[in-house]
């Protein structure tokens, strides 16, 4: 009797501390990997996506595009105005919701 429940205590006890455990060494390799330097090529992937960004805030739009992308985009831009009417396709559109009126009815 003492055998079995001395069993039964030490299978909860290792199912909370491989629990425990799972979760420190899961947080401690977060917290490990943030410390350490980036290996190599994610270094390089993240300098060139800072890179890009930089040159695309000087400029304003896609970097090296070039005159047929701006013709494309023109013609695109002319193509869904004649489709939907025209209006600023550039800008995200003004709603404007009224208020219902509801009118009370008698009941008789």
């Amino acid at each position: 009797m003492i055998l079995q429940q001395l069993f039964k205590f030490s299978s909860i006890f290792h199912s909370a501390l491989s629990i425990h455990l799972r979760r420190n060494i899961g947080f401690s390799a977060i917290v490990f990997n943030k410390a350490k330097e980036l290996d190599p090529v994610q270094k390089l992937f993240l300098d060139k996506i800072r890179d890009y960004n930089t040159k695309s805030q000087k400029i304003g739009g896609p970097v090296d595009a070039g005159p047929e992308y701006e013709k494309n985009l023109s013609e695109q831009i002319t193509r869904l105005q004649r489709l939907y009417g025209g209006g600023d396709l550039t800008k995200f559109p003004d709603f404007k919701f009224e208020e219902p009126t509801f009118e009370e009815l008698k009941q008789k």
